[in-house]
């Protein structure tokens, strides 16, 4: 194989010319889409099974991404290599179940081998083939044509055009379920916990806020070296003054105790209610992490002081707390 090189002219607009026949596919695939797209809907609609995908090589690789998009979106799916499948993988599906297979020739050999099996256990075949005259497209209970002129590829073999129509596809397919049974964006975020869509989505004030021993609070008639002892042992930059039955009556911040230090005032006479700031921002703690973060921005500060309907002290944050849960870059 002899190496021909391209100037860096020459590589843009080969990959721009990639783009262009990909997204060309795309937009002709919507424009051919029929009602077998609205039948495949239904069917995996009612289904009280799973939506299983099957497909071998780049397809099998759509076929993943397909069912992993399905069961992120409240689509119960899973995939399984066809090859596998004939070795004892097939038992994996029930009679309930609703089967996906991609194939862009729709004679893959590998597929074609598990009709007669799937036939016999009565399961419902939706497929989706480049050639709606081909063995799979036939013995399909619902078809789905991707009609492809061309790959992207420069040789129009690699699967580029094919696999990319192919997938945008399976996307149509999840987002027209999502609609269909109005998932939300609170059941996107139980499913991606620990990612930062879920986070942004269900991470609450409450969730991560100190509270109880962890919080740095004092009475307004302690004094001010009190106080910094507080706010060094806590670390949170803050200090909270409450009276005796929790309520808030004002903050002191570390920015406060630099000031302090430049008026040269005697922190072991001084006491917190002659020191303390009556004016803070805080919120409650069923308030999101990600509104927390745009209030702090907002403000430019760094505490939250949590409250309740009371004004009595449940909890405090600290940017840093927010910065932790990886929700920032959301912001």
């Amino acid at each position: 194989m002899k190496e021909t090189k391209m100037d860096k002219k020459e590589i843009l607009s080969l990959a721009r010319e990639v783009m262009y026949i990909e997204s060309d596919a795309i937009r002709d695939v919507a424009n051919s889409i029929d009602h077998s797209f609205c039948d495949a809907c239904e069917l995996i609609l009612k289904t009280q099974g799973k939506l299983v995908t099957l497909g071998v090589g780049k397809s099998g690789h759509i076929a993943r991404k397909i069912s992993a998009t399905f069961s992120s979106t409240g689509t119960s799916s899973f995939y399984i290599n066809a090859t596998d499948a004939s070795h004892g993988d097939l038992g994996m599906i029930s009679a309930t179940d609703v089967i996906l297979a991609i194939s862009f020739s729709g004679e893959t050999k590998e597929i074609l081998d598990l009709l007669p099996s799937i036939k016999k256990i009565n399961i419902d075949v939706i497929s989706i083939t480049g050639n709606e005259n081909s063995t799979l497209a036939k013995a399909s209970d619902i078809h789905i044509h991707i009609n492809i002129d061309r790959e992207a590829c420069p040789l129009n073999l690699a699967p580029t055009a094919s696999t990319t129509a192919t997938l945008s596809i399976g996307d149509a397919l999840a987002a027209a379920l999502i609609e269909s049974r109005n998932f939300s964006s609170e059941d996107f975020a139980i499913s991606h916990p620990s990612g930062s869509l879920g986070k942004r989505l269900i991470l609450t004030v409450g969730d991560i806020m100190h509270q109880r021993d962890r919080m740095p609070k004092i009475g307004p008639d302690q004094l001010l070296s009190d106080g910094v002892v507080v706010m060094s042992e806590k670390s949170l930059g803050v200090i909270v003054i409450v009276d005796e039955i929790n309520t808030v009556m004002g903050i002191y911040t570390d920015g406060d105790l630099r000031r302090t230090f430049d008026k040269k005032v005697d922190i072991h006479k001084t006491k917190m209610k002659e020191v303390m700031n009556k004016k803070f921002i805080h919120c409650d703690q069923d308030m999101l992490a990600i509104d927390a973060m745009r209030l702090l921005k907002k403000h430019k500060i760094t505490q939250l002081i949590i409250i309740d309907k009371n004004d009595k002290l449940i909890g405090v944050l600290n940017i840093h707390d927010l910065l932790q849960t990886g929700i920032v870059r959301s912001v």
